[in-house]
């Protein structure tokens, strides 16, 4: 069995909002979580357990604990849905895949997951006094790097991901080793390597870190006709790789790009945004 507390939270309604979702399985426990810029409370909570149910694989037995009426009784007493038809569809379909139990559990009862999970929404939301303010200006207004020394060195990941579109010739071409420059995905994994590595020589404010290690893969979709490329940066530090496997993806996108275009003008970099991080203060953070 696996136990899921979920919570949401939205600052405003509709405003930015928070989720968060506790997985406890076997005696681990691991807690994930995530913000918009600007949605509603309700969909917080739906999101909270689609965030949830894709951390289990399928045919799991799973039992999502919320305070959530709005959740609990639609999924068990099939509450007519007026509103957020796409987020049911998404939870509709990883329940089917799983055998899945929906516990209403009541709201500031003192129940410390749920108060856990509360907390964790509220964060991210910005709910409050915790409304997250801009580090990289002093209280003057002016530009400054952040000071880390305070901080302690945890083990720190970040995973980006993007895609670059193309014609289905070019993506045929990439995947037979065709194209006049040489091989395109090799050349673009190095590329991607070595701007992971120079990260804080191109963005002003990025701190220099001792990466630990860089990976750039791919993933040719040929129903899209894209290349899809993932990259994935550790480091032991006082701050976050998240601008670092950015930059992977970026490079290695335009790398791509550059070793293609003589044959395809029309290319397209699209959707280069961060997956997950986890490490320091934040702990867990799953996106997608």
């Amino acid at each position: 069995m696996i136990d899921i507390y979920v919570d949401g939270s939205c600052d405003g309604n509709p405003g930015p909002g928070g989720w968060a979702a506790i997985i406890v399985e076997g005696g681990k426990r691991r807690e994930i979580k995530g913000r918009e810029e600007n949605t509603t409370n309700n969909r917080m909570e739906i999101l909270a357990a689609i965030k949830g149910l894709e951390q289990t694989p399928q045919g799991s037995h799973v039992a999502i604990h919320s305070d959530s009426e709005y959740l609990v009784r639609t999924m068990t007493q099939n509450w007519k849905r007026k509103a957020n038809i796409d987020l049911w569809h998404r939870l509709d379909d990883l329940v089917g895949e799983r055998n899945v139990d929906w516990k209403w559990i009541k709201g500031h009862a003192g129940h410390f997951e749920n108060e856990r999970a509360n907390r964790l929404a509220s964060e991210m939301a910005g709910v409050g006094d915790k409304v997250p303010k801009p580090t990289h200006f002093d209280s003057e207004g002016k530009v400054r790097m952040v000071d880390v020394s305070a901080k302690p060195a945890t083990e720190r990941t970040a995973i980006a991901k993007g895609s670059v579109v193309m014609k289905p010739a070019t993506l045929k071409m990439i995947k037979q080793g065709e194209m006049a420059k040489g091989d395109v995905l090799a050349v673009a994994q190095m590329a991607g390597i070595m701007a992971a590595k120079q990260t804080s020589h191109l963005i002003p404010l990025c701190h220099p870190l001792p990466i630990t290690n860089v990976s750039v893969e791919f993933k040719l979709d040929e129903e899209r006709t894209a290349v899809d490329i993932t990259a994935t940066v550790k480091t032991t530090a006082q701050t976050g790789v998240e601008m670092e496997a950015l930059t992977a993806v970026s490079v290695a996108a335009l790398t791509i790009y550059d070793m293609c275009k003589a044959v395809d003008r029309g290319m397209r970099i699209e959707s280069i945004r961060l997956a997950r991080k986890s490490g320091g203060k934040s702990g867990e953070i799953v996106l997608e």
